[in-house]
């Protein structure tokens, strides 16, 4: 398979994830984690950034396995992955996925994982933690990446799920890693707040706008 898809594709994804960390469930969390990598890092930027990288390519590999797992489910069904019933029940699940950032309904998936013993400075240790992080935030974010599971689906190319997943995970991580690079230099940071509501109100009508344009493009190719 080859990678494909317009670059445009993974500049969404990337800004979708970044997004996503500014969100009420993802942005109180970044001090809780980055708090590992600066308490580690020595006052050393340089380690500070490659602790950061090192845990935010744990939650990268977490979320790109569940889009590589969407690709490979869609590619099950063969033929019929492309079938427009297909892209009509992805774009209904998309909506309903949207909705439910309106706070219309709740849609709480909930997993508990506690956090192994980890040896301090550890790169291996970032990574794991990046891992369990990944599955810990995942149930708050299950609008978002529900959605972007749910068009993968859609799709045969293993490589653009995995890569398009990647975008979100590192667009996500944007924040940890300049947190965890330059410590109490981001200090200034906005604190939470009612603008991080309208960041979800956003994400939520971009994901709605997304699901109606599936369910649109599927009725007209019936």
């Amino acid at each position: 398979m080859q990678l494909s898809g317009s670059p445009f594709d993974f500049l969404i994804a990337f800004f979708a994830g970044f997004l996503a960390s500014l969100t009420p469930c993802v942005y109180p969390l970044i001090p809780v984690s980055a708090g590992y990598v600066v308490g580690n890092a020595q006052s050393s930027k340089a380690k500070g950034l490659f602790l950061s990288l090192f845990y935010v390519t744990g939650l990268a590999i977490t979320y790109s396995l569940m889009g590589v797992l969407a690709v490979l489910t869609g590619s099950f069904f063969g033929k019929f992955s492309s079938h427009p019933l297909i892209n009509l029940i992805a774009g209904v699940v998309i909506l309903i996925f949207g909705l439910s950032m309106f706070d219309l309904f709740s849609i709480n998936l909930n997993l508990n994982f506690k956090l192994p013993g980890l040896r301090k400075g550890s790169y291996f240790s970032a990574v794991l933690l990046g891992l369990v992080s990944g599955l810990m935030i995942s149930p708050c974010l299950s609008p978002i990446l529900g959605s972007i599971l749910a068009y993968l689906a859609t799709k045969k190319n293993i490589f653009y799920g995995c890569f398009l997943l990647l975008s979100f995970s590192y667009g996500m991580g944007l924040i940890f890693i300049l947190f965890g690079t330059f410590g109490s230099g981001l200090s200034g940071l906005p604190k939470s707040g009612k603008w991080m509501l309208i960041i979800k109100k956003i994400c939520a009508a971009v994901i709605i706008v997304a699901g109606a344009y599936f369910i649109f493009t599927a009725i007209r190719r019936f």
